[in-house]
């Protein structure tokens, strides 16, 4: 692997910013907040960015770079793909249950459900995320699909999935912005307290390490390699079958090398050489 100690860095700086995320998660619904439970006060809705830091932020940025990890390249693809699934599968459980915490908060309190713009895209990038989930399981993970149609899903399904997980992190800066302005009256948000200066904190760390993620996962030179025996091209021009999952990013992978492309250039001189030789002896 090129740079493997730059990507070992960003990986290991990914991992600590990742988990200080989710740590400083539950501080701030522990020290600040009313602490967890699932009575229907606010101490249930606290689950909610708890398990979306944990889940949909922190284990789907896992789940997207387990392909770009050196030392599982020698593990058969279909077990990284059962990892890769298995992951975005807890994300998907711990997301889906952080709506109900919230819709069981407001329902309990009567609040409005689904009027803010937070609202609106958390859960959008819920339903696109379950439905991304099952796409990836019918399509790459079961060995049912054609080739002509993976091929043609996986630039889609690549776009799609690091959509989903930017989109995740700009929603859940929304919230937490959200819920500052709402909790923070006396002393208000505008006057720098303590609280809303560890949140803020909070929406840096989680901003980094999806910047991480997203430069690990865009970094061709740390993509997994092709397996000898399941490079397999379509004649439209199609992804080949050996192609990372859900998450990588196609780099043209079709393209040769250049060494490849000196050699061919290399023997096709020496060709035309012989030849001239060949008709000049026969002159």
């Amino acid at each position: 692997m090129d740079g493997y100690r730059g990507f070992l860095a960003l990986l290991v700086s990914a991992l600590l910013v990742g988990f200080l995320s989710v740590i400083f998660t539950l501080v701030w619904v522990l020290h600040y907040r009313e602490g967890l439970s699932w009575d229907g006060k606010a101490s249930e809705f606290n689950w909610h960015p708890v398990l979306v830091v944990t889940g949909f932020i922190f284990i789907q940025g896992i789940a997207i770079i387990v392909y770009r990890l050196p030392w599982t390249w020698k593990c058969s693809k279909l077990l990284m793909k059962s990892i890769h699934a298995g992951l975005n599968a807890v994300a998907a459980i711990l997301a889906i249950i952080s709506l109900v915490a919230v819709f069981d908060f407001h329902n309990t309190l009567n609040i409005p459900n689904m009027y803010s713009l937070h609202s609106w895209i958390g859960l959008s990038v819920v339903i696109f995320y379950i439905l991304q989930l099952l796409l990836g399981f019918l399509v790459f993970l079961l060995p049912l699909a054609p080739l002509s149609l993976r091929g043609f899903l996986m630039p889609i399904h690549v776009y799609s999935g690091l959509l989903i997980f930017g989109t995740v992190i700009a929603t859940a800066l929304m919230g937490v912005t959200e819920k500052l302005l709402f909790s923070l009256e006396n002393p208000a948000y505008s006057s720098f307290p303590p609280e809303g200066v560890f949140t803020n904190t909070l929406g840096l760390l989680i901003l980094v390490f999806g910047a991480l993620i997203f430069w690990i996962v865009t970094r061709p030179q740390w993509k997994r390699p092709k397996e000898p025996n399941s490079i397999l091209l379509q004649p439209n021009g199609g992804a080949p079958e050996g192609v990372e999952g859900s998450m990588a990013v196609n780099f043209g992978n079709t393209d040769k090398s250049d060494s490849e492309l000196n050699s061919e250039a290399a023997a096709r001189k020496r060709n035309v050489a012989l030849d001239e030789a060949s008709q000049r002896s026969t002159m």
